[in-house]
């Protein structure tokens, strides 16, 4: 099934740009704790998305959306989303992305027991979203999405952190000897968010983004919840950017007027299984023991002009394993742009 998918999908990639407002959105996502000054931790996560126009019978349609219809009939035959009304909004998403983590003393060749392990992931995910206003003020949107990936030396995440600290002069990371053997991921994840959007008319105003999910797999599985404040100038109603995270993505909305907000947004985790501090599932690792509760703060700010759209964000993630010696920090940019 997952193949088919993901054919379909591709079939249905817009060559060029169309005349309609029904647009396909191309998401990249950049985070790296560079940006405040460490190199340890989740030292970096990159991301490509892109997602459907909105493939409802009452949207715009043409060529591009007929073929990916075919693919939303795919996913309706999934339990959770098999009953969808036909009168709410339907779009499909393919992404591609890789995270890599590191412990903190990255010049070491030896095993470093106290710290987390080297570990990489690079993944594929294929995502369903449907959307759904209440009157002028309420919106909904869940997410179920399927993640497969490899963790371990396939990942390449050795190659690619090597690689840019070598470009860039950086220090040579010296322990990925001891990195992660190769295991297939799997992760099955659904998220809910609401959104209140209060005096749509207004130029300056504010709104409120909650959600609540779950996460499924050997790589992670975990409940979040959590909330996001946005305050600003002709804020969009969307469901914001968050960071890279299953069924995290947005709903992006065409306006032509300029946007800008500042957002401030805090994510809890309660954590069953997290492969990168357990270690592998089906042979022993090295591995720390985890936190059970972690938590994210992230501040930023969006501009939106017409198309186009840029976030700036820095984050704040409480400890994640005993002895990680204080909070991790990391800053993200996500480009987006609708044609």
């Amino acid at each position: 099934m997952l193949r088919s998918l993901i054919v379909l999908f591709l079939l249905g990639l817009p060559l060029t740009a169309h005349s309609t407002e029904n647009l396909w959105t191309h998401s990249l996502y950049f985070e790296n704790d560079l940006f405040i000054g460490t190199d340890s931790d989740y030292t970096n996560g990159i991301k490509y998305s892109i997602i459907s126009p909105d493939l409802s019978p009452q949207a715009t349609q043409n060529r591009t959306t007929q073929i990916s219809r075919m693919a939303l009939d795919l996913f309706h035959t999934l339990p959770l989303i098999k009953n969808a009304p036909a009168e709410t909004g339907h779009k499909v998403e393919l992404a591609f992305g890789q995270s890599i983590f590191t412990p903190r003393d990255i010049s070491r060749y030896d095993l470093i027991e106290e710290d987390r392990p080297y570990a990489g992931y690079s993944y594929l995910t294929m995502a369903y979203h449907r959307k759904s206003d209440d009157g002028l003020s309420w919106s909904q949107m869940d997410t179920a999405e399927i993640q497969i990936g490899i963790v371990g030396p396939s990942s390449l995440a050795e190659d690619a952190q090597k690689f840019i600290h070598r470009i860039r002069g950086l220090q040579r990371p010296n322990g990925w000897d001891h990195q992660l053997k190769d295991e297939l991921g799997v992760t099955l994840a659904f998220e809910r968010k609401w959104l209140y959007h209060p005096s749509p008319q207004r130029r300056l105003g504010a709104d409120a983004i909650s959600h609540t999910g779950i996460a499924l797999g050997n790589v992670m599985t975990y409940l979040n919840a959590g909330v996001e404040i946005r305050a600003g100038w002709n804020i969009p109603r969307n469901f914001a950017v968050s960071l890279i995270r299953p069924a995290g993505s947005t709903w992006s909305t065409l306006d032509r007027n300029f946007s800008i907000y500042l957002f401030t947004a805090v994510n809890g985790r309660a954590v069953l299984r997290d492969i990168f501090l357990d270690g592998s599932t089906f042979r022993n690792s090295h591995h720390v023991d985890k936190k059970p509760l972690v938590a994210d703060l992230s501040t930023g700010i969006t501009a939106r002009y017409r198309r186009l759209s840029l976030s700036l964000v820095r984050t704040h993630r409480t400890r994640e394993y005993e002895h990680q010696p204080k909070h991790h920090g990391f800053g993200s940019i996500t480009l987006s742009y609708a044609f």
